[in-house]
């Protein structure tokens, strides 16, 4: 067989399997057979081509990269050197690409495109933070579905999502791009989207590989510092931070993996043979393949961890990081490291058996083109649907912090005073990672009063962002400007209600965009303060990417809603909540701090040998603030009110049923998140004062009430130690149900004996 002569994907698939001698004319070859005979017509050239991911010019989330390198990529891709490229966009770019990898390289295998598809691709999403305020997975399946659908349209197949980072820091910028603080709600919403990124079938052209990342502990950068290094014990990585990233493999098969920045142990991720080969591929059964994360590889050097970029490559392959991701260390030094016997073969063709093995399983072999279709991409990118999905999963994600006095809803015939320049901005609600959002293509909250037909005025009152910093990205803080104060003031002293909408502009939380002060940024705070000096029938709608400091707000304003940026239908969404069009439902999925002081903060924490107070200052605490959140986790309000009762707890011979009554008790119909949660009262490590071991979201008209019921067995009861060994032990445990993670209806039960894991 001449593979020179082979001129496209499906025509290189159809000799494999003629040649195959496992194939016969009656039962082709399976995509492993496809591949391993692939792999045995690869130069060692080629095969580290399959490991090599290069960035095209453009939006990058490092160093820019090597522009020689990018002027040469077409001429990498023919020889066969390119196994996948990323920040490609448009089915244009990406047909060329694809042609000269199929119809010009020598084995003609096609190329994988990736992107960042992280809420939406041109249909934006909430941020995934703010989705997981829903609590919804169901419809957190979906918008990921969409997401992928809409990006498989013009042409991508595989993005760098979901970021299933547990992170407990509200200054880390990336919280926005997670779930929040909890390692159970974090590993259900991990498998919902990955589910809904690659669907059932990963050959279907309208789904995507997904990617958990990262691999793993990058939430819990000290001090919130993104980058940074990461110092924790080996029981708070085996229950917090692997949970999630096991359910994406295990129960959602996720396709990849990225590993992070930082280290853990003292040793970068990118190198760590523990986490990769050992734990992920060896003890998880991880069929897929590991990418590094944007230069990683290179920065080994910087921790001090690799010698230089020969030595970065022999500890990233050997490790098992599969493809190397804009660091050219494979690229460059990894054929010298086989040819000197030290990388075994072995370890290359494994990495490129599984790279291949997800292009096969995408359809690619079958036909290299599959993602590409004009037609497909017209019906399917911002279809009407997807903006009603869009809007659907904003109104869940509103979180209603407060609400003295039942200020909200708003009423059609409420004098509104509308103020704040993020009330306007159709840019910021499309937030950070906005993949092919445009920019100023959401609906801004004056234009979802207008479409509702409220009777209001609007002031901008003061502006967040008033220039380009010089870099893509990047805003300038209005820190001095209060100019627009007294026609806000004035608005506000005139109207029956006032709506004042403070917060982050959406470039000023992601990827590198850490802060060390959690308040409003620039004047915010003194408009405000002066606005409630004007009006006590203040409603605070805050915009951000992330839990701020709402202290003052808190003491001084009557209702506070957490916003979020919402997306595409941010306007409508939000407006549909404020008028009770869509009675608020959202649950924190973060604990909100008293004081920036106070963080890292979570429920989920271990007791102290002195966790309550004694006399004189002996004991936990601090002395000019509370130990407490200001919000906790799971905390949201509704238009109407819900009652628990007859909690009932019945033991089995592996854990216990329990079972509670729920009833709406307000005038409205509402939805609940039902939280249950179970303290092991003595185990041989020490276990946090409560965890999240189940939940249910239920609708329920006035007056009506439902019996709801969760199941604790030993994957709920059981606990990993510092070896990583799952145990689940006899002894007490409490139970508490209820709205929020301050749930004080209980009762306990004994687990009579341990239950044996594998």
């Amino acid at each position: 067989m001449n593979l020179v002569s082979l001129k496209t994907g499906a025509a290189l698939v159809a000799a494999l399997v003629l040649s195959s001698c496992a194939a016969t004319a009656k039962q082709p070859a399976s995509s492993d057979e496809t591949v391993d005979a692939l792999i045995a017509q690869m130069t060692l050239e080629e095969k580290i081509g399959q490991l090599t991911q290069f960035s095209d010019l453009g939006d990058t989330t490092g160093p820019a990269p090597n522009d020689d390198l990018q002027r040469r990529r077409l001429d990498l891709v023919t020889s066969g050197t390119v196994g996948s490229m990323l920040n490609v966009i448009g089915l244009e770019n990406i047909r060329t690409i694809q042609d000269y990898a199929v119809n010009e390289s020598r084995l003609g295998i096609p190329v994988l495109f990736a992107y960042d598809v992280v809420h939406g691709y041109k249909t934006i999403f909430p941020l995934p933070l703010a989705e997981a305020a829903s609590w919804d997975l169901d419809m957190m399946e979906e918008t990921a579905r969409i997401a992928g659908a809409e990006a498989a349209a013009d042409g991508l197949n595989w993005t760098f999502a979901p970021m299933i980072d547990i992170s407990r820091d509200a200054r880390w910028g990336r919280v926005m791009e997670g779930a929040g603080e909890d390692p159970y709600l974090g590993a259900k919403i991990a498998v919902a989207r990955v589910r809904g990124f690659q669907g059932d079938d990963l050959s279907d052209p309208l789904t995507i590989a997904a990617t958990a990342k990262h691999f793993a502990g990058y939430g819990f950068a000290e001090a919130g510092r993104d980058y940074n290094t990461v110092d924790v014990g080996t029981v708070t990585v085996h229950n917090i931070m692997l949970p999630p990233f096991r359910a994406a493999i295990e129960q959602a098969g996720a396709a990849t993996v990225m590993n992070a920045f930082n280290v853990l142990n003292g040793v970068p991720a990118t190198g760590d043979r523990a986490l990769q080969r050992d734990l992920l591929k060896g003890k998880w059964g991880f069929e897929g393949f590991i990418v590094s994360d944007w230069g990683s590889g290179l920065e080994m050097i910087n921790h001090g961890f690799a010698e230089n970029e020969r030595d970065a490559a022999l500890k990233a392959i050997m490790a098992g990081s599969d493809m190397d991701m804009e660091s050219y260390v494979y690229f460059n030094h990894l054929a010298e490291l086989v040819e000197a016997g030290e990388v075994p073969i072995a370890l290359v063709d494994d990495a490129v058996r599984r790279i291949l093995k997800v292009k096969a399983d995408l359809g690619l072999f079958e036909d290299p083109y599959r993602y590409i279709d004009e037609a497909r991409a017209e019906a399917t990118i911002m279809a009407p649907e997807h903006l009603d999905a869009a809007r659907r999963m904003a109104e869940r994600s509103v979180v209603l912090l407060k609400n003295d006095g039942g200020l909200l809803p708003l009423k059609q015939n409420d004098n509104i005073a509308l103020i704040g320049a993020l009330a306007a901005d159709k840019d910021s609600p499309i937030g950070n990672w906005r993949a092919m959002g445009a920019s100023d293509s959401a609906v801004s909250l004056v234009e979802g009063f207008e479409a509702a037909g409220l009777n209001f005025s609007y002031s901008e009152g003061a502006a967040v962002e008033i220039g380009d910093a010089g870099f893509p990205n990047e805003v300038i803080v209005n820190m001095d400007d209060r100019s627009g104060f007294d026609a806000a003031v004035a608005a506000a002293r005139t109207a029956d209600k006032v709506v004042i909408v403070l917060g982050e502009d959406g470039l000023q939380s992601g990827e590198g965009r850490s802060r060390a002060h959690l308040g409003f940024p620039g004047v915010q705070q003194e408009l405000l303060e002066a606005v409630r000096a004007a009006n006590e029938n203040v409603i605070l709608v805050v915009m951000s990417g992330r839990p701020l400091v709402l202290t003052w707000a808190d003491e001084n304003v009557p209702a506070i809603v957490q916003a979020w940026h919402l997306g595409s239908e941010s306007g409508h969404a939000l407006t549909n909540v404020l008028t009770g069009a869509y009675n608020p439902s959202g649950k924190l999925p973060m604990s909100f701090p008293r004081s920036v002081g106070q963080l890292p903060l979570y429920y989920n924490h271990l007791n102290t040998g002195r966790p309550d107070e004694i006399a004189e200052v002996f004991w936990s605490h601090y002395i000019d603030e509370k130990n407490t959140p200001l919000y906790a986790f799971g905390h949201g309000l509704s238009y109407t009110e819900f009652a628990y009762s007859g909690l009932s707890v019945t033991p089995t011979a592996t854990g216990a049923s329990v079972e509670v009554s729920v009833q709406n008790t307000g005038d409205v119909a509402g939805e609940e998140v039902v939280q249950l949660y179970i303290r092991d009262r003595t185990a041989s490590v020490s276990r946090p004062v409560r965890e999240l071991k189940g939940f249910e979201k239920i609708a329920l008209e006035p007056g009506e009430a439902k019996s709801v019921s969760f199941t604790l067995g030993p994957d709920e009861l059981g606990f990993y130690n510092g070896m990583g060994d799952f145990l689940v032990e006899p002894g007490t445990f409490d139970v508490f149900v209820g709205g929020s993670s301050n749930a004080t209806l209980s009762a306990q039960f004994d687990l009579k004996a341990a239950t044996a894991i594998d």
